[in-house]
């Protein structure tokens, strides 16, 4: 697999932002180790970045550098501001999606972001710094994956592709709407390819 784009700077994951380089390079300070640096990246981006929706908190970001300078973000913002912190350190990192309920049980469904990062020693390894709360405890803990939310209904997915750049569906909803709760009436969702044998079955 190519790394480069997985290590590039683009116009959501920015880290040729002058307030994004200087945090990635405060957050390397004294990580003697790469998993230590990724460790100390996800931690911040999960911990010190608040999720939009949790705290109710506008404005609607969308930019790594609009994350970083609101300390507000969705999922997905987040993921994009954690992706520039790690590839302004070398660190390849990518963008990944589960598809998930709404509210926790059936339809509707939307996307959730999270992110892949290239670790030397175990590979590509999923990490979610969506921020915890109360029944969700995502952590480092490298080989073993320690996400937000597991994968528990016919419908919901653990999609596959480590993405460069953030889907254009995403980037959508967080650009039009202004406000956390307009985002949360619109959150987005891709259609299903491979709906479960049994499903398939029942016409």
């Amino acid at each position: 697999m190519d790394m480069k784009s997985y290590l590039s700077a683009s116009a959501y994951i920015d880290f040729d932002h002058p307030g994004v380089a200087a945090e990635a390079k405060a957050l390397a300070r004294g990580a003697h180790s790469e998993l230590a640096l990724v460790q100390r990246c996800f931690e911040f981006v999960r911990d010190e970045i608040r999720h939009s929706h949790d705290f109710k908190l506008n404005p609607v970001t969308c930019k790594a550098s609009d994350v970083l300078w609101y300390a507000t973000g969705y999922c997905y913002a987040k993921s994009h501001l954690l992706a520039a912190l790690l590839r302004a350190n070398g660190i390849p990192t990518g963008l990944c999606y589960q598809r998930l309920p709404v509210n926790d049980d059936g339809a509707p469904y939307c996307l959730h972001g999270l992110n892949a990062v290239y670790l030397q020693q175990f590979g590509w390894y999923r990490i979610d710094a969506r921020g915890n709360k109360p029944g969700v405890q995502a952590a480092f803990t490298p080989p073993v994956e320690a996400l937000a939310f597991a994968i528990n209904e016919p419908l919901a997915r653990d999609l596959p592709e480590i993405w460069a750049e953030p889907l254009p569906c995403v980037v959508e909803v967080l650009e039009r709407y202004q406000d956390v709760d307009d985002v949360l009436r619109h959150l987005p969702d891709v259609p299903l390819l491979d709906p479960p044998a049994a499903l398939r079955h029942k016409r």
